[in-house]
C-alpha cells in the first residue's frame, strides 16, 4: 500500500445539521423531520458539486416558503453543524503523516465557498499532500467521475495500492467498484484495527 485516502467530514471532522436544528425546534423528532425532508442530502449535496449557497437557498425558500426561517438558518448559522475535530481520526492522521511511509490525500463533498473555514479552523489537514474538494472539481462523491479525476491529477493509475477511507456506504461502494480497497468508517478504534490489518504501519503512542 502507497496511498491513503482520508474522507473529512464525519471521519476527521464530526458534522450533523440537527447539532443546529435541535437548538432550533422544540423536540428532536421536529428537527429531524425537517432535515430528512426540507434540507435534505439531494439539496445539500448540490452545493458539494458547486451550486452557489445563495442560489440554493433562495431555491429552497421559492419551494417551501413556509419554512424560509429555519431554511436561511442553514448557511446563516453553518458553522454550528459541525462538533469540532474526531480526536481518534485526527492522532491516526498524525501518525500516518510523522511515520512518512505513504502519500496522504483527502477528497471531500464540500462547497467550495464553504472550505476555507475548515483549513482555517483545522491545522491538522495541512497534514495531507492535497485535498481534493468537491464545489472546486464541480463533481462529487459517489459519481465515478470524481474518483477517475483523484486518480488522474495524482497518477494513482488504476488505484492497486490505494486505500479509500469513508463514512458513507455508497461512497464506499462505487470507490470499491473502481479498484480501491475500503475501509468504512465507523469510529477512530475500529479504523484503527482494520488499518493493522491490512499492515498498515501506524503505533499510536
Amino acid at each position: 500500500m502507497h496511498t491513503i485516502i482520508f474522507d473529512i467530514g464525519n471521519v476527521l471532522i464530526g458534522w450533523n445539521p440537527l447539532l443546529l436544528y435541535n437548538k432550533v425546534f422544540d423536540t428532536p423528532e421536529e428537527a429531524e423531520w425537517f432535515v430528512k425532508n426540507i434540507t435534505h442530502l439531494d439539496w445539500n449535496e448540490e452545493q458539494d458539486r458547486g451550486r452557489p449557497v445563495a442560489k440554493a437557498t433562495e431555491l429552497l425558500v421559492a419551494e417551501h416558503p413556509k419554512w424560509e426561517r429555519e431554511i436561511r438558518m442553514y448557511y446563516d448559522r453553518w458553522t454550528e453543524h459541525f462538533s469540532g475535530a474526531i480526536p481518534g481520526t485526527v492522532e491516526i492522521l498524525k501518525t500516518l503523516h510523522a511515520g512518512g511511509n505513504y502519500r496522504l490525500l483527502a477528497l471531500t463533498n464540500w462547497s467550495a465557498e464553504l472550505f476555507p473555514w475548515a483549513r482555517e479552523n483545522f491545522d491538522f489537514l495541512q497534514l495531507f499532500e492535497d485535498i481534493m474538494v468537491s464545489g472546486e472539481v464541480k463533481m462529487k462523491k459517489p459519481e465515478a467521475e470524481i474518483f477517475h479525476h483523484l486518480a488522474k491529477v495524482y497518477d494513482l493509475g488504476d488505484f492497486s495500492g490505494c486505500l479509500f477511507i469513508d463514512d458513507s456506504l455508497r461512497n464506499c461502494a462505487m470507490a470499491r467498484s473502481l479498484g480501491l480497497d475500503t475501509i468504512r468508517f465507523e469510529n477512530p478504534e475500529q479504523l484503527l484495527q482494520e488499518l493493522k490489518e491490512r499492515g498498515v504501519k501506524v503505533e499510536l503512542s
